[in-house]
């Protein structure tokens, strides 16, 4: 795979060059035999929108069913800029197709740039609100934040599925490993330590690699993956070729109903929905709750045979109760 290198450049629409204002695009170019061939193009016009003023002034613009989603993003802001698109499609009674086309309308190129455009401007009045209060001690934040994080995970861990789970992955094959951007540091963590436990796996931090692994599964493999979101379309492709081989799928996301996860035979829920929030953003996006959620996973794995004997021998005692 060619590494590429970004230019920004004024582009016109070719009508009248000049008395058009330009709009900057994002070219991605790669270099081949000494010549830039352009690969693809991203319109970034979009960050300066401003959400909620562009709701109300695109509101009679608006198709109807594009309407519903604005009342209720401009009546319940805070819990919308949690939501992905289906559950904003359900929360305001439209399809998901609708939801796109709401987003388009306002300018962004896609749900997620609208999502993250309305986290910004969120996290910005969360920002001058903060700037009044005390100072506090600089440590507690954080460290309540992190007891926060692993609360959560522990919550959205239902036991017997994280049993299941280890033992698919104990007695697998193979397991095939795959993900993407950030939470492959993550990925290669879990081969590592999934490897010294005598679990034998494959993994790689490109897609081409862990999907041709993927190819050459037997029917004795399963496939594990690793997406915060729940919505990388590497990761997907991975999961429906995964499917095809008839690999059992675990998916460890921090959205429980991302596509992902509906293509997944188990899921480990790491935090009970992918946070957008000032806090989150500051912290560049962490990925503490997918750490915690496969050091847990880890645990289970390595002392699963003890955790179901101390489990038959509590429910032996159980039933003791109603034997002579």
């Amino acid at each position: 795979m060619r590494t590429g290198f970004v230019r920004n450049y004024a582009a016109f629409s070719g009508q009248n060059p000049a008395q058009e204002t330009p709009k900057t695009q994002t070219f991605w170019a790669f270099p081949i035999n000494d010549r830039k061939v352009v690969y693809a193009m991203k319109d970034v016009g979009c960050i300066d929108i401003e959400v909620l003023s562009a709701i109300r002034e695109k509101y009679d613009e608006l198709f109807p069913a594009e309407r519903k989603t604005a009342d209720y993003v401009l009546a319940h802001t805070d819990e919308a800029v949690q939501l992905n698109v289906s559950a904003l499609a359900q929360a305001s009674g439209v399809s998901d197709a609708t939801i796109i086309r709401f987003a388009h309308h306002l300018g962004f190129s896609g749900y997620y740039q609208f999502r993250l455009a309305l986290s910004r401007d969120l996290g910005k009045k969360q920002q001058d609100a903060a700037d009044h209060e005390p100072v506090r001690d600089v440590l507690e934040p954080i460290f309540e934040h992190y007891t926060a994080v692993v609360e959560a995970v522990r919550r959205g861990m239902e036991p017997q599925r994280l049993l299941d789970c280890a033992g698919l992955i104990s007695g697998a094959g193979c397991v095939h490993i795959a993900a993407v951007g950030n939470t492959s540091n993550i990925a290669s963590y879990l081969q590592f330590r999934l490897e010294r436990l005598g679990v034998r796996c494959t993994g790689s931090r490109m897609p081409e690699y862990f999907i041709n692994h993927i190819s050459l599964a037997r029917e004795d493999d399963i496939l594990l993956v690793i997406s915060k979101s729940g919505s990388s379309r590497r990761i997907m492709d991975a999961m429906r070729l995964g499917i095809q081989k008839g690999l059992k799928i675990i998916v460890i996301s921090s959205d429980p109903e991302s596509p992902a996860a509906r293509l997944a035979d188990y899921v480990l829920d790491s935090g009970g929905g992918m946070s957008l929030n000032l806090e989150e953003r500051r912290r560049g996006f962490s990925y503490l709750s997918e750490f915690v959620a496969v050091e847990t996973l880890i645990d289970v794995i390595a002392n699963e045979k003890q955790i179901r004997l101390d489990h038959a021998e509590y429910m032996e005692w159980i039933l003791a109760e109603n034997k002579l």
